[in-house]
């Protein structure tokens, strides 16, 4: 056993589920500050960790390895963050120092310390907001906001209008805050790294480029690290970052903002299935920091909380300039030609915008040409081998590719079970549509007498590096005349020359499984009018058309009126009576295996064992069922629902519940999760 005097916590990256699920001890020769970061050996090899205090457990006959060296030169990271990691790791089921070392730039973990010292050496010094271009005047609504944020205490939910100057508020929150201080700091969080660059660009003009860094997983490790060692040396003021930023280091916040915050993509999918919103709203509490989230369509959970004082609701429902919100126009399927994509009526108002220089975005949620390829003559159709669902079908480069696992083939010359030449798309993606705009609109001329220009933005053309901004450039230029994209298009986007949105295939969501899909399909459908009739002088004419097979859907007449409270009061109701999520909290106990029966097996056996827990009598644990998309990879996938009406008793009983879901593991398992408050059932 070491014989250095002094024992310390250290957490590190152990495997989920481990046995080493807390900190481990170590010992060094003089003590170390909590928070230091320190390189330590953990079996053969050596890892990162974070000195979490001193040693909590006496020691044991097992010897105690010792510290190899600290991370020296910074400062230790701070009682608060570190609290944020505890209440994180035990709230959402994982282990500390799982959380932790996720939250850490992966280059800190690689660097021993002379390359340490050696990149300390490059970091930037504090400085302070260069004095960027002055801002434009508030509207009055504006000014209410602010003032209330200057004067309370929060939290705060921004329920403003699509284009009625949010990203304004945030710019005059943040300087307020930065200006209380030559130490303060802020966060500004958004959902997805393509709405990044371009309100960067707006802090960097209002606020100088040395005193804002961005912080999202399409940074190099090196452009990462960098820019965490600004945030906690403070050299940077602010700092804009999706759901991973909730975790910088930031001695000196004193302000935090989430952009639509009702996005899905805040809630971490994989590991710590932790909301980078709530946690967002548990860290200001924990710094004395204000928070403010913001959004035109905020999530049932913020709004109800606002309906019942915890948060303040400030309104913004005109837009800036006083433009008007587009008029929503539904079209009715059930009138059109049975196999009509893009109807008539929808068509002509397409033709007049090109006509009149004017841009149009269709939102099509499918990416790909059509989302089946199918036999004429039997029964064929292109399942994707390793999964439970059918492989998309990509004309650009005649390919089948599955979207869950990514296996690709070449598309078949023929049938692979009959021999049939005659194989078809079935359905319709992005790629498809594309193709068959190009050919509607194959007459139709601009003002100058050139064609009409059409541009697809998805997942797929927006892959290689730089080419979403490019893309986002041309779009603003006036460069494209008809934009065909997925959901990425809907959102945060400040279009100034779209004048009409349509929706071509928005019912799938209206009679969907998933209890929240209504939720998402009106913020989906709102934020895409959002993005028609932002210039004010072209708002007048700016509509939202959807295209529907149930025209009389009381989801279709709330948004006709852009009337959020009362679509959220009609689904608030809904869920009230059946004791859903806000008024019911729920874990997910998922599990895969080689077999259906292995997964459903481990799950049911925990079930079991989980009835002689203490709060079993207020926790109602749901039987074991497949997931929607059963197989994916080869691995069979099941699940199952818990629910409590107490958060608290639900949190005790997952607590107790993890040694008896450890047992429960048997031949077969390959890996089993909790997601807390989870999203998508």
């Amino acid at each position: 056993m070491s014989s250095l005097p002094h024992r310390l916590d250290v957490v590190v990256a152990t495997p989920a589920h481990s046995n080493l699920a807390g900190a481990l001890t170590y010992r060094c020769a003089g003590p170390l500050a909590p928070g230091s970061l320190v390189r330590v050996p953990l079996g053969r090899r050596e890892v990162l960790g974070v000195v979490w205090g001193e040693a909590s457990a006496p020691p044991g006959e097992h010897e105690e390895r010792s510290i190899v060296a600290q991370l020296e030169g910074i400062a230790p990271l701070s009682a608060a963050w570190r609290q944020l990691v505890a209440f994180c790791a035990a709230y959402y089921q994982r282990s500390p120092g799982e959380v932790a070392l996720a939250a850490l730039p992966p280059q800190l973990r690689e660097l021993d310390p002379a390359q340490w010292r050696r990149r300390l050496a490059r970091a930037a010094a504090p400085s302070a907001p260069a004095a960027g271009t002055p801002p434009p005047a508030l509207t009055d609504e504006q000014s209410a906001a602010l003032d209330a944020v200057r004067t309370g205490p929060g939290p705060f939910l921004l329920f403003g209008a699509t284009g009625s100057g949010k990203t304004e508020v945030y710019l005059h929150a943040v300087a307020e805050a930065l200006a209380a201080g030559p130490q303060a700091q802020a966060l500004v969080m958004v959902p997805e790294i393509n709405l990044t660059p371009q309100l960067h660009a707006r802090f960097v003009e209002r606020f100088g480029a040395a005193a804002v860094v961005a912080m999202h997983s399409g940074m190099t490790p090196p452009q990462r690290l960098k820019a965490w060692l600004a945030a906690h040396t403070g050299a940077a003021r602010i700092v804009l970052g999706t759901r991973m930023a909730v975790f910088a280091s930031l001695p000196g916040l004193a302000l935090l903002v989430v952009d639509e915050e009702h996005d899905p993509s805040y809630k971490q999918q994989e590991g710590a299935r932790y909301s980078a919103r709530d946690l967002a709203i548990y860290r200001a509490r924990l710094e004395g920091a204000k928070v403010l989230l913001g959004s035109a369509t905020p999530s049932l959970e913020s709004w109800h909380a606002s309906e019942r004082g915890r948060y303040r609701r400030l309104e913004m429902p005109s837009r800036v300039g006083a433009g008007a919100l587009p008029a929503v126009r539904l079209v009715d399927m059930n009138l059109q030609p049975k196999k009509t994509v893009v109807s008539p009526q929808l068509l002509d108002a397409i033709q007049t915008r090109v006509a009149r220089g004017e841009q149009t975005l269709l939102f099509l949620n499918r990416r790909g040409y059509a989302p089946v390829l199918a036999c004429t003559a039997c029964d064929w159709k292109s399942e994707c081998p390793h999964c439970s669902a059918y492989r998309v079908f990509h004309k650009i480069d005649r390919t089948l590719r599955c979207h869950h696992c990514g296996f690709t083939e070449r598309v078949p010359r023929a049938c692979p079970q009959c021999g049939n030449l005659d194989i078809a798309p079935l359905g319709r993606g992005t790629e498809r549509l594309e193709e068959h705009i190009a050919e509607l609109l194959a007459g139709a001329l601009r003002p100058d007498g050139q064609p009409a220009r059409i541009a697809r933005m998805d997942a797929d053309t927006t892959r290689a590096k730089g080419a979403l901004d490019a893309q986002l450039a041309q779009v603003h230029a006036g460069e494209v005349d008809v934009l065909v994209g997925t959901q990425m298009v809907t959102k945060g986007h400040d279009f100034r020359r779209i004048t009409l949105v349509a929706a071509l295939n928005a019912d799938s969501a209206l009679f969907s499984s998933d209890f929240r899909a209504p939720e998402r399909l009106f913020a989906l459908l709102l934020q895409a009018a959002g993005r028609a009739g932002r210039d004010a002088a072209r708002a007048a004419d700016s509509q939202m058309w959807v295209q529907t097979w149930h025209p009389g859907h009381p989801l279709f007449a709330a948004l006709r009126r852009h009337d959020y409270p009362a679509f959220a009061r009609q689904q608030l109701e809904e869920r009230e009576a059946a004791s859903m999520p806000p008024f019911a909290f729920q874990a997910l106990v998922r599990a895969e295996a080689r077999t259906q029966e292995v997964a459903q097996a481990f799950l049911q056996a925990a079930s079991d064992a989980s009835r002689q827990l203490p709060d079993a009598p207020q926790v109602t644990v749901y039987p074991p069922v497949p997931m929607a998309v059963q197989r994916v990879a080869n691995v069979e996938r099941a699940q199952m629902v818990v629910e409590s009406t107490s958060r608290v008793a639900l949190q005790r009983f997952l607590s107790a519940w993890q040694p008896l879901l450890q047992d429960s593991r048997q031949k077969g398992l390959i890996r089993w999760a909790v997601d807390v408050d989870p999203l998508a059932i």
